[in-house]
């Protein structure tokens, strides 16, 4: 049910309906639709401040520009909350029951105003590169204009200095945003924001200009929340024909005082009281966070030269405890994964421990470092990944590639463990070793407590937490209560006596056990918490290929999902006891 059948916003289906609006009647709509990214985020979770600190500048966009013939990116996209409201898709914020129904970014099955999918960051200024290319070849004299909007630390990643060096190149029209709201996900980092702040304090005109010195036009808007000023601004640049920044100065959170005043806290926010801005839910005493935390304070007590190192993500891993006790052994690259992963290398090949912590989906922005820098040079970092898990996120936003990524790598060893005490275990030993680097996955599900059954895992010895026959359940990492139940199924279904394996590790094999379990067990189960191309029941199917055990993995498919709640893709892709157990059963009568 409609919520606010009175909003101006209802009138509004598509951008050409904002264009004959007055300026006041333009400035009712931005606040009504701050109104609705509060009322929809402090619902079901979402971007916050992203969304609020950029109603201004998307409303003079539609206002300005004729989208879809004008095309705009948004980088990351998290930000494309208002856009959406005027490009057909306001329901998903005016009725709670279609909440669900639209993405947290730019998706191109919901409309033809997004051109991409996107949840990464730094890409849209060479998407933008790109379709301008595009634009001169196919659309010769094409007067259609092409922005990138780029914001919220973006501009760190590597990946948006190489689209504005090509920028430069162009020599048709193609106008980047960059939304200067002073912030990262946490604090920006690095020099290239003293020189955005260098342009924001001479109102763009301090002589150290990196877009100037790339050979790009600029201008710069003193008050990217000032609905006039933005309107006026984007009509300037309309229809430019060569390359312009367009730097504009916009208040993260602007509308909402707990995000204006905690606007790390506020840039993904999980189900919160509109009134109070606190938490929906309570957060459990116990973290496998926090325990790694505890162990990181005890190494650096004991004199180990441990640091901790993040990309932008250390609201992720609770590290700002971390900084606020260590400041000189804490380290933040911004959004800049290859660079963290590279400097980590160079700290672990002088002497000193670095602790690196990444989230899956953002790690895979430094894959050629994991090969060429991490792995090839055999360096002794630690790394925590967290977020490996089959995800109902958005595809742009998927955690489920970690093992795949990481497995077949040389020298890297990436360990999962099943509950807290094994995580430690594990933690110590790949801190106190230098021959490798060492990747754990930390587990995502409600903290297990347990036993580690060693403590140095240079050679991976399986833990057979029950021995049985017919058939053995190898059950990895957070998958580990699912094997249990598959386990109780087979016994309550049909009479088997199943033996349950922690496998501990998704690079290294036991090859004492996987031999003897062929004496007496007719299938091996694997059971992981991600995509099974390339991942551990690979592993486990080769080591058997020859040999008459049959084997069955279970995970996710080689897809992208797409918003589907967790019950869902379980059923899917066969990941509830019922089904394992009716699988293998299966495969028993065809034997």
């Amino acid at each position: 049910m409609n919520r606010h059948p009175d909003f101006l916003l209802n009138e509004v289906n598509e951008p050409q309906d904002i264009k004959g609006m007055s300026l006041d009647e333009l400035k009712q709509l931005a606040s009504e639709m701050r109104q609705l990214v509060l009322e929809r985020d402090s619902a079901i979770g979402g971007h916050v401040g992203p969304n609020l600190g950029a109603m201004e500048l998307t409303i003079a966009y539609h206002y300005v520009f004729n989208s879809p013939h004008d095309k705009v990116i948004w980088d990351v996209s998290h930000q494309s909350y208002p856009h959406k409201m005027l490009t057909g898709r306001k329901l998903g914020f005016l009725d709670p029951d279609h909440y669900e129904d639209i993405s947290g970014f730019t998706s191109p099955e919901e409309s033809n105003h997004d051109f991409f999918e996107i949840g990464h960051t730094s890409t849209s200024i060479a998407l933008a590169v790109g379709m301008a290319q595009a634009r001169g070849l196919l659309k010769t004299g094409s007067k259609d204009n092409i922005v990138a909007v780029i914001g919220d630390g973006s501009l760190s990643g590597g990946l948006a200095f190489e689209g504005l060096n090509n920028a430069a190149k162009l020599n048709s029209n193609l106008i980047i945003v960059v939304n200067d709201n002073q912030m990262s996900i946490d604090e920006n980092q690095g020099g290239l924001y003293q020189g955005l702040k260098e342009l924001r304090d001479s109102d763009g005109q301090a002589a150290n200009n990196i877009f100037k010195f790339m050979g790009l036009d600029y201008r710069y808007v003193k008050d990217g929340n000032d609905l006039r000023a933005m309107i006026e601004a984007f009509k300037a640049v309309k229809d430019i024909d060569h390359p312009i920044v367009l730097h504009v100065n916009t208040l993260k959170g602007k509308g909402y005082e707990p995000a204006v005043e905690a606007k790390m806290t506020y840039h993904w926010r999980a189900p919160f009281d509109l009134k109070t801005g606190r938490d929906k839910q309570a957060a459990n005493g116990e973290s496998y966070s926090a325990a790694i935390l505890a162990e990181l304070d005890k190494q650096i007590a004991a004199g180990e030269p441990v640091v901790a190192m993040n990309a932008a993500i250390p609201g992720v891993f609770d590290l700002k405890e971390f900084q606020k006790k260590h400041p000189d052994r804490y380290f933040d690259t911004g959004i800049a994964e290859q660079e963290c992963i590279s400097s980590a290398v160079a700290m672990a090949v002088a002497g000193a421990r670095p602790v690196v912590f990444q989230n899956s989906t953002f790690l895979q922005r430094a894959y050629d470092q994991l090969i060429h820098d991490m792995a090839l040079n055999d360096a002794p970092v630690v790394m925590i990944v967290r977020g490996g898990a089959i995800a109902t996120e958005s595809a742009a936003h998927q955690g489920s590639f970690d093992i795949s990524m990481i497995s077949d790598l040389p020298n890297i060893e990436y360990l999962a463990p099943t509950n807290v005490e094994e995580l430690i275990s594990m933690l110590r030993w790949a801190i106190k070793q230098t021959d490798q680097p060492v990747v754990i996955r930390q587990p995502e599900k409600p903290l297990l407590h347990g036993r580690a059954t060693q403590d140095d895992y240079s050679n991976i010895q399986y833990d057979i937490a029950h021995q049985g026959s017919e058939v053995a359940i190898m059950a990895v990492g957070d998958f580990w209560k699912l094997g249990e139940d598959v386990r109780a199924e087979l016994k309550a279904k049909l009479n088997i006596d199943a033996t349950l394996i922690n496998p501990k590790s998704v690079t290294g094999i036991d090859p004492e056990v996987l031999h003897h379990l062929a004496e007496n067990h007719d299938v091996v189960v694997t059971l992981e918490d991600g995509n099974l191309s390339g991942g551990f029941g690979e592993t486990i199917d080769r080591y058997y290929g020859p040999k008459s055990m049959k084997v069955l993995n279970f995970g996710a498919p080689r897809e992208f999902a797409d918003n589907v709640p967790l019950d869902v893709l379980y059923e899917w892709y066969h990941l509830t006891p019922k089904q394992i157990v009716d699988d293998v059963e299966k495969v028993l009568h065809a034997l």
